[in-house]
């Protein structure tokens, strides 16, 4: 177990039912269940990990940005996944201090979810390094525990995350309500307006509005119905009526973000182009066929049918400006790498570069 480098990737989710407030803020516990798509590698995380007495401190790079992980000042989610990590530990029995390097295909803290990544892979690796034999559901609490959207991201195709009752979070898991294999045809074309990092935090946001906007008080039982709804369109792989629900579950999240004060505003005017544009794509075609949604940040993803990728590429082009267009289609979740794409070097247990 000790001195086994273990280098794993994962992918990021795309909410669409999304969860916003919690009622835990330290086991990450929402006010409301999600339901996600899982992406696949071409946005991806790779995380490499090590545990091993020769290790001094547990430390961590992400993007080639080292953190001392054993240091008192740390943000959130640094001494988050310190707290999984001494979990994980403990679990396994050692006392061994761990070194962990993680790189990003895509930017981070700019609305695309490079936190469901991170933790999911994070998590997953660790649980191989250690010989952990947890299964999908408990690896998705763990996650959970670092970033809520990460314990959706242990799963591929269409994932459920359950908002649980008890006040341990240990009802609060994901699980899978349909796999990659199940409606392949559903993607996600991302368009990346810009790669500035939020003026306001995920986290800063979600305490906010739930201590201050007035229309949140409707956001929960609302998410709740619209989760059912959307995994019976999912099941019956009706499309049309799932892409008016996606939108109007980005509405409303929105609209409770816009109530608090002072408000907060990720969408900027190209995220407001986009959205009229998609209403104006889908009149002229007759139908839905493609479906916006934005997380904390003002970056588009448009949920669409593969048969339809050509005309959204070509809508959104017209609007991307000097950004850039991804496509994404269905992931499996994180999956073991082999030894020549590790991030740390075998012999001196130190990152690559």
């Amino acid at each position: 177990m000790d001195d086994k480098v273990v280098t794993a990737i994962g992918t990021p989710n795309k909410a669409l039912v999304m969860y916003w407030g919690k009622r835990n803020n330290r086991l990450n516990l929402p006010m409301n269940s999600s339901l996600s798509i899982t992406l696949d590698e071409s946005l991806n995380t790779r995380t490499s990990i090590v545990f091993s007495k020769k290790i001094k401190r547990d430390a961590i790079y992400v993007n080639g940005e080292k953190h001392d992980l054993e240091a008192r000042a740390q943000n959130e989610k640094m001494m988050l996944s310190k707290r999984v990590i001494d979990r994980m530990r403990s679990l396994s029995g050692t006392k061994a201090k761990a070194l962990i390097v993680s790189r990003n295909s895509f930017p981070t803290s700019t609305g695309l979810a490079s936190s469901s990544s991170g933790a999911a892979t994070l998590v997953f690796a660790a649980s191989q390094a250690l010989g952990l034999k947890a299964s999908a559901r408990e690896l998705s609490i763990l996650a959970r525990q670092i970033s809520g959207s990460g314990s959706r991201s242990l799963m591929g195709g269409f994932v459920k995350w359950t908002k649980g009752s008890k006040p341990d979070g240990s009802d609060s898991y994901a699980e899978q309500v349909a796999s990659e294999k199940y409606w392949p045809e559903v993607m996600d074309i991302i368009a990346v307006f810009t790669a500035s990092k939020k003026k306001v935090s995920s986290s800063e946001g979600h305490d906010l509005t739930l201590k201050q906007s007035k229309l949140y008080f409707l956001r929960p039982e609302y998410a709740e119905d619209r989760l059912e709804a959307m995994s019976d369109a999912i099941r019956a792989r009706d499309f049309e009526p799932l892409a008016e629900m996606i939108m109007r579950d980005s509405n409303n999240m929105h609209a409770t973000m816009l109530d608090t004060y002072p408000p907060i505003m990720y969408l900027d005017d190209r995220s407001r182009e986009a959205i009229y544009a998609i209403h104006e794509l889908n009149q002229s075609e007759g139908k839905n066929i493609a479906a916006y949604t934005f997380d904390a940040g003002p970056n588009a993803h448009v949920i669409t049918l593969r048969k339809y990728k050509s005309k959204v590429m070509g809508m959104l082009g017209e609007l991307i400006g000097d950004g850039k267009i991804l496509a994404a289609g269905q992931g499996s979740g994180p999956r073991l790498l082999g030894e020549s794409e590790s991030l740390i070097d075998y012999r001196s247990l130190k990152p690559t570069e």
